[in-house]
């Protein structure tokens, strides 16, 4: 595949992560069926080139919306990050990474000795949640705990995803990219974001 076709597969799945709320996989798999291409793993855009392409397209067409849209879905982060810090709660994805918008969730990683104390906290406050799983870190099947919350300043709810993973996991969650970003940050590092208006995360 030429390397204009990645960048048109990259430019459209862009488009869907935005406007649809799409998450990176099944934006690519799409777009790659939309411009008639076989969604073969090595021809697709990688998740840095679509991050890049979110980000100029939100440039573009969402730059008097979006920053509001991200600090608010942040300060609903810092609620649950502060509602569960025995778990040691880090936040990852677009919220974390900058690119969110109102159709984005929040992704919290938990990091727990108990798999099940997240869930007895959450019945224990009175708190709906729906069970559902993803590959976690070690390939194999972790729990994510997803709610929904009310956000005032969208109007709108939000939903909220929980991935229990254990304890041990947290020592090599920090590691950096070549960049020097960070998958994910903890509630201190997400507080720094905020205070500094800064869309992408960095080193916590």
């Amino acid at each position: 595949m030429t390397t204009s076709r990645t960048e048109d597969i990259a430019a459209t799945a862009a488009r869907l992560v935005v406007e649809e709320g799409l998450e990176y996989g099944p934006a690519k798999q799409r777009a790659a069926r939309a411009l008639g291409c076989a969604p073969r793993q090595g021809e697709l855009p990688d998740n840095d080139q679509l991050e890049a392409a979110v980000r100029e397209y939100l440039a573009l067409f969402c730059a008097d919306t979006q920053p509001q849209e991200l600090a608010a879905l942040r300060a609903v982060a810092r609620r649950w990050m502060e509602r569960l810090a025995e778990f040691r709660p880090h936040l990852t994805g677009a919220v974390w990474r900058g690119t969110a918008t109102r159709l984005s969730a929040v992704h919290l990683q938990l990091f727990c000795d108990d798999s099940k104390s997240a869930e007895i906290t959450l019945l224990n406050q009175g708190v709906d949640y729906d069970v559902g799983s993803v590959r976690g870190p070690r390939g194999v099947m972790v729990d994510v705990l997803s709610l929904g919350e009310r956000c005032r300043d969208l109007d709108d709810t939000v939903t909220v995803h929980l991935t229990i993973l254990d304890h041990d996991d947290l020592r090599g969650a920090l590691r950096t990219d070549a960049c020097g970003r960070t998958a994910r940050g903890d509630l201190a590092a997400l507080e720094r974001l905020m205070q500094a208006g800064t869309g992408t995360g960095g080193p916590a």
